[in-house]
């Protein structure tokens, strides 16, 4: 007889879940492709940059530290930090979800009932204390504990622990892509300040050799050799590469403070040795080979960790359709007078009951929260492909970039070499009347560009090597 009630229980819990399982819209899922090509540019070398360390990348001692600075005072990075406490929390919280929960309580309370009540009454024929009457406002005291406890069927509780926990891995994740990125950013500024330091030294040097050549012009003129005209030419050229320069410093400001806002602190003058700053060499970068991205890149694990996540979230959206099973208990003593509080068994009270809820009607609200579970998935699965795809190509035009940056700075400094010797030959032609002094001018003029121009190829070189350590998804480890 046992045996055919427990049958008859399994068989009804069956159909049930049957219902309710046809009941439920099918909404397909979408796969991620994690596909990428065999290499960059042909190679095989497994090698890769990105798994040096950020402190034996950058040799030089004043970046290393604002890059350890920073990642200890920048406010964002700090910011990040404790939105990893909260994800941490919400795992605490979803773990003991699908524990029971248990509470303990006390209280004392008064109530006044009518006598021609059927409690009223009751307490009018005293039988616990013979002789006596009730108190009348009736005391009431109680203590004990009581009990709650979902059971978790069909896995809710645990996907949605599950889930927690790959949202609270990616926000780990985010927090390296942040520090790779900050590293990066302060990289960047820090090689834009040295190459206008450099600039605003070529920039003195060349007022000098103008107004070296002002003189020259003046006593030409003197000489009757050259007109007023010329003078003037050279005078304002001087003039105007004198007001560059403030030009220049305001922009070694700014860029001091860009720096002094990412290491977390007010403005003050940055720490920095810009000599030889166009004889850095651009080491060699292995990019090793693309599949590599999907273990190194922050932002590409961050994507994928959410992916899961988003994947758990349908399946927590979908046990809405099912059954609650809810089992309640509690247990304690009451009594209407203290002295007969903790007497056993007559003042002990206990109840337990089981609870079956299941959505009958009007089941839009999970039906929409099922249907947004989707999306969200097919969200995260383009987000997780479009992440791969944005790495790939960032890491092939760094490649790129290095290969053609090199080649242009040897061109460039072939060209400065010819144009400062120029500048003696120029000169020179221009005493002896044989060259006139527009020559003269526009040729310092030429020289001085190539000079800016050689600098910003390094500054550009310098940076090139920063962001394609950055892409490879070097800096966090």
């Amino acid at each position: 007889m046992l045996n055919k009630k427990r049958l008859y229980k399994y068989i009804g819990i069956a159909c049930i879940s049957v219902v309710y399982t046809a009941c439920i819209p099918r909404v397909a899922q979408r796969a991620e492709n994690k596909k990428v090509p065999d290499s960059y540019n042909g190679g095989k070398d497994t090698l890769n940059t990105a798994k040096t360390r950020w402190k034996d990348f950058f040799t030089d001692p004043y970046l290393e530290a604002l890059i350890d600075s920073a990642l200890k005072r920048n406010q964002e990075l700090n910011i990040m930090l404790q939105e990893i406490n909260i994800a941490r929390n919400e795992v605490r919280a979803r773990k003991g979800a699908y524990l029971p929960f248990v509470g303990a309580g006390a209280g004392a309370g008064v109530e006044k009932v009518g006598l021609y009540t059927s409690q009223g009454a009751s307490d009018a024929t005293n039988q616990i204390m013979p002789g006596k009457k009730f108190p009348d406002p009736l005391p009431n005291y109680v203590i004990g504990l009581n009990a709650s406890w979902e059971v978790d069927i069909w896995k809710k509780l645990r996907n949605s622990k599950k889930s927690a926990i790959h949202k609270y891995l990616s926000t780990i994740e985010g927090r390296n892509f942040m520090v790779t990125h900050l590293i990066a950013e302060i990289s960047n500024s820090y090689y834009e300040l040295l190459a206008l330091d450099n600039q605003l030294d070529i920039l003195r040097k060349n007022i000098e050799i103008q107004q070296n050549a002002l003189e020259i012009v003046k006593l030409e003129k003197t000489a009757a050799k050259v007109t007023e005209l010329a003078v003037r030419k050279f005078e304002a050229e001087v003039l105007k590469n004198q007001s560059r320069q403030y030009y220049i410093m305001q922009q070694i400001t700014e860029t001091e403070n860009r720096i002094n806002f990412l290491v977390g602190r007010f403005p003050q003058p940055v720490s920095r040795d810009s000599k030889g700053f166009t004889d850095m060499v651009v080491d060699t970068i292995h990019a090793g080979i693309p599949s590599q991205l999907l273990a190194n890149r922050p932002d590409i694990k961050q994507a994928e960790q959410a992916l899961i996540a988003a994947r758990l979230d349908i399946k927590v959206a979908r046990a809405d359709f099912y059954p609650t099973f809810m089992i309640t208990g509690s247990a304690g003593y009451r009594a209407f007078n203290p002295q007969f509080l903790i007497n056993t068994p007559q003042s002990l009270l206990y109840s337990l009951a089981g609870e079956l809820v299941a959505p009958l009607i009007n089941r839009n609200a999970i039906k929409a929260n099922y249907y947004s579970a989707n999306s969200k998935q097919v969200q995260a699965a383009y987000n997780y492909e479009r992440t791969i795809l944005q790495a790939y190509i960032e890491v092939a035009n760094q490649l790129s970039n290095i290969n053609n940056l090199r080649k242009s700075y040897d061109l460039k400094s072939k060209q400065v070499q010819a144009l400062t010797q120029s500048i003696d030959i120029s000169t020179g032609l221009f005493k002896s009347a044989r060259a006139d002094y527009m020559e003269v001018l526009l040729t310092q003029r030429d020289a001085l560009e190539s000079k800016f121009e050689l600098i910003e190829t390094k500054k550009q070189q310098m940076n090139a090597r920063v962001n394609i350590y950055q892409a490879l998804g070097g800096g966090w480890n």
